[in-house]
């Protein structure tokens, strides 16, 4: 899926300038690529964002006045690290023809068949590397975990890459986990009482639970 973004041509890139551009609604940019060169824009903080929360590795057709629609893709973007506001944004203007490398969101579906019987699915990866064509870039990649019980692990190189996209992440990465519940270790004092009620003086039961662990 193409989406569509304008952006303007910006001139001035003092502080002053960019300050004035930021407090407009608009967040300044830099596109560059064979067919723009290095063009400095700005585009409306509004539309970013729903972008960003969208997709941000979709295929954006960006809408130059000097270059006309060109397709891109967000490169990097910079945040204001306390309050998290938009502060810059470079998009990397790409052929249709050719292979991209970029990353897309990994969604995990069905709930762990172990999980009923208390264990706890634990996530480290959410998104994961590709390379191909633009126009075959997914939405997400998914992955049926239904069937993962207790200990079970689920790899890199266990995900089923639709036909045309080759996965550049590690092989052997680990995606998700599920944890099998944690089993307490009596606490010295529990086996005092225990063994008190048994007839067994405390000192003695705390010093067999502690051989015991040792």
């Amino acid at each position: 899926m193409v989406l569509s973004l304008k952006a303007e041509v910006r001139d001035g890139s003092t502080k002053h300038a960019v300050k004035q551009l930021r407090s407009s609604g608009k967040v300044p940019g830099v596109v560059y690529g064979k067919k723009v060169g290095s063009t400095t824009i700005a585009v409306e903080a509004k539309e970013l964002l729903m972008l960003l929360r969208s997709n941000p590795h979709a295929i954006v057709e960006m809408d130059l006045p000097q270059g006309g629609k060109q397709p891109v893709m967000i490169h990097e973007v910079q945040r204001d690290k306390i309050t998290r506001n938009l502060l810059h944004i470079d998009f990397h203007q790409i052929n249709m023809d050719e292979p991209v490398r970029t990353s897309v969101t990994l969604e995990l579906v069905g709930e762990p068949k172990g999980e009923q019987e208390g264990g706890m699915l634990q996530v480290q990866m959410h998104e994961v590397e590709i390379r191909c064509l633009p126009a075959l870039i997914p939405g997400a990649i998914r992955y049926d975990i239904s069937a993962m019980e207790l200990g079970d692990t689920v790899l890199v190189r266990d995900l089923v890459m639709p036909e045309g996209i080759e996965l550049k992440s590690h092989a052997e990465d680990v995606v998700a986990t599920l944890l099998a519940p944690q089993k307490e270790a009596e606490e010295p004092d529990e086996a005092a009482a225990q063994a008190e009620a048994k007839g067994k003086p405390a000192a003695e039961a705390v010093q067999q639970t502690a051989e015991t662990v040792s």
